[in-house]
């Protein structure tokens, strides 16, 4: 049977501009236990599917893999933004895209052990181009990939990133149901 820990003490370890860290003493079936717990706002994830049966991607460098990842666009929420309104903006400014068309597909917790983060994932389809409006530290390359050639690159463990996984896994599966056709020339 699952026992459903409740919470004792909590404790504010670290508080800063994207997380805060706290450590949270637990009840367990055998007594107590301490949690040390990543609070994040979330962020919105966009599966962006052009009119050619592609999809958008980025490459950007990311200082805790300490490499140059390859993803979907994607960004933390800002306070008292609504996911949806989080993807279009991210969409916007890491692309220059705009979308006529957007859907909820799910949400994901990314590290479910030690973070509170959850990701929203958004399908986006009848784009239309304009100019990116990158924040001031960022540096993003555009790209744009077949979704099959995605999905191989996936199933190959080319594409490490997980909420790229996910959005690129969901988008060939809806690709493949003909969910996709109209807004796919």
């Amino acid at each position: 049977m699952t026992f459903e820990e409740k919470t004792i003490k909590s404790d504010r370890i670290y508080e800063g501009k994207i997380i805060n860290l706290r450590k949270d003493t637990v009840t367990t079936k055998n007594g107590q236990s301490v949690r040390e717990i990543v609070e994040h706002k979330g962020g919105a994830v966009i599966a962006a599917v052009t009119e050619n049966g592609g999809m958008l991607m980025v490459r950007q460098y990311r200082k805790p893999s300490q490499c140059v990842m390859f993803e979907v666009p994607a960004g933390k929420i800002d306070p008292g933004e609504e996911p949806v309104d989080t993807a279009l903006r991210e969409l916007r400014e890491e692309t220059g895209y705009t979308a006529r068309y957007i859907e909820y597909l799910t949400k994901m917790w990314p590290s479910v052990g030690y973070s509170e983060e959850i990701l929203y994932i958004y399908l986006c389809a009848d784009l239309k181009k304009g100019e990116t409006d990158f924040d001031e530290n960022e540096a993003i390359d555009i790209e744009e990939h077949d979704i099959g050639e995605l999905f191989d690159m996936v199933m190959n463990g080319e594409i490490e990133d997980g909420k790229s996984q996910v959005a690129i896994l969901m988008t060939k599966a809806l690709l493949d149901s003909g969910r996709l056709d109209k807004y796919i020339k």
